[in-house]
């Protein structure tokens, strides 16, 4: 499977939603968000001022999406990236879409000056885990929190 990593553009807007509804209703089993936000959120991204959105392409059809968002670390006293997504369609696992999209939040973040790129994954998302170690990544000390 040939597969181009590009940065998202204006004209992915629909299959780019289309992927991020499986990624937040199919596969993460969140509630369907308000049409109105997601636009928000993708029209945010797609300035890449405070983030910035990775698509693999194979043909005309999007096929996964990555997303890092930049922000600080105090205790690096830098800034840093968030890879908060990394959503491969169900077709194309298991093949190198992943790792293309993973390489390329890396790069971007490397290539811009970051002093590191943080993720997480859920603690049952067991192939994920197996794939962040294979990109070399390691398991942090910190335990994640939300309200």
């Amino acid at each position: 499977m040939s597969v181009r990593i590009r940065t998202a553009q204006q004209e992915d807007t629909a299959q780019l939603r289309s992927l991020m509804l499986e990624y937040i209703v199919d596969f993460y089993k969140s509630p369907h968000p308000e049409d109105e936000k997601l636009k928000a959120l993708i029209s945010v991204l797609l300035k890449r001022e405070r983030g910035i959105q990775f698509v693999a392409e194979h043909g005309e059809e999007l096929k996964g999406f990555a997303t890092l968002y930049f922000t600080y670390s105090t205790t690096r006293v830098a800034e840093i990236t968030v890879m908060n997504d990394l959503y491969v369609a169900e077709d194309s696992r298991g093949t190198a879409v992943a790792e293309g999209l993973f390489n390329a939040c890396k790069e971007y973040s490397v290539k811009n000056g970051y002093a590191s790129m943080l993720w997480e994954t859920a603690d049952n998302n067991k192939r994920a885990q197996r794939f962040y170690e294979k990109m070399g990544g390691k398991q942090g000390n910190f335990l994640t929190y939300s309200i």
